[in-house]
């Protein structure tokens, strides 16, 4: 079992943030030699890196303008909050022609900025120390149990191995959690229910609304769900009117199924969230792309992004 320490909060006002800019790029299964299938692949920004060998964000350059750095006290180097973002293997063969351009998308989506701007502003907004190199896994690591929270991105057509399973089946029966963000449209939340059903068959999704006290442990968010959803920047229509039904938040089409903001728990037997699991929005992308624009980082970064992370990650943490 995990053993948890409480975690006292200590807010601070949002404001005076670094500011980091994003390249794109595409992403793609490499060989060793850089030419097929293989443990490398290429992430945003076109680095590639090797799956087998990475350990922490802090080793890959930022694809943007660059990320914080930060120390700790000696005395808290072994206290602190890791970031840790799970490495798994990504079906790419397309199923629906609609979808098809985003199979490639995997586990490194917004990876690193995102993991190393939510680690920094984590302890710039709380009490909480983190991390300053957070950390990338593979479900088989022996120290998996290190890390109470594990995170993974753009799950959808995600598919697990027998051992990978067992893993991720006893970190979560161990008391562990899992927080998952960034997938969208029916096809994709079948997909990524499909191999979580694989690990844990005997639970059910429990649909979250903002009443949960998840949604109001640190910052008040209890406010209509879709005013929480989280548009990727580069697709953010900023046209957008809420107050028109007609209008659209995107300006492409994520799917059938993409347009409402699920939040979606499986839970134990006494009620503790052992899956957290965010559709059809990118919070991850206001950590990431902070500072992309000053318009999205106002809407979406200091008022959802990282409010409803801050809020996620204590409320885990604490119950």
């Amino acid at each position: 079992m995990f053993s948890r320490r409480a975690i006292t909060i200590s807010l601070l006002l949002f404001g005076g943030f670094c500011l980091a800019q994003f390249r794109p790029g595409p992403g793609a299964a490499l060989g060793t030699d850089g030419s097929g299938p293989g443990h490398y692949v290429r992430i945003e920004g076109g680095l590639v890196v090797n799956e087998d060998e990475i350990r922490t964000a802090r080793e890959v350059g930022s694809h943007s303008s660059g990320t914080p750095n930060w120390t700790n006290a000696p005395e808290f180097e072994d206290e602190v909050f890791t970031f840790t973002r799970i490495i798994f293997q990504s079906d790419a063969r397309s199923r629906s022609p609609g979808r098809g351009s985003f199979r490639w998308l995997g586990w490194w989506v917004d990876f690193p900025d995102a993991d190393l701007n939510f680690s920094y502003r984590l302890q710039q907004l709380t009490s909480i120390r983190t991390d300053p190199d957070a950390r990338v896994i593979e479900l088989t690591d022996p120290t998996l149990h290190n890390y109470p929270l594990l995170y993974l991105e753009h799950a959808g057509y995600m598919r697990l191995m027998d051992n990978e399973i067992t893993a991720l089946r006893n970190f979560l029966l161990n008391g562990g959690a899992l927080l998952v963000n960034d997938f969208w449209g029916s096809e994709e939340w079948t997909g990524f229910a499909n191999e979580i059903k694989r690990v844990l068959p005997e639970r059910g999704w429990t649909e979250l609304a903002t009443d949960h006290p998840l949604f109001s442990c640190v910052y008040n968010l209890r406010k209509p769900m879709q005013e929480l959803q989280v548009p990727t920047i580069q697709f953010w229509n900023q046209s957008y009117d809420p107050a028109n039904p007609q209008s659209e938040l995107q300006t492409i089409f994520r799917g059938e199924g993409s347009k409402q903001m699920h939040v979606r728990a499986l839970m134990d037997d006494k009620g503790r969230i052992m899956v957290l699991a965010i559709h059809n929005s990118d919070v991850s992308d206001g950590w990431e792309r902070e500072g992309e624009n000053e318009l999205y980082f106002r809407k979406y970064s200091e008022k959802i992004a990282y409010p409803l992370g801050i809020n996620i990650l204590c409320y885990l943490m604490t119950h």
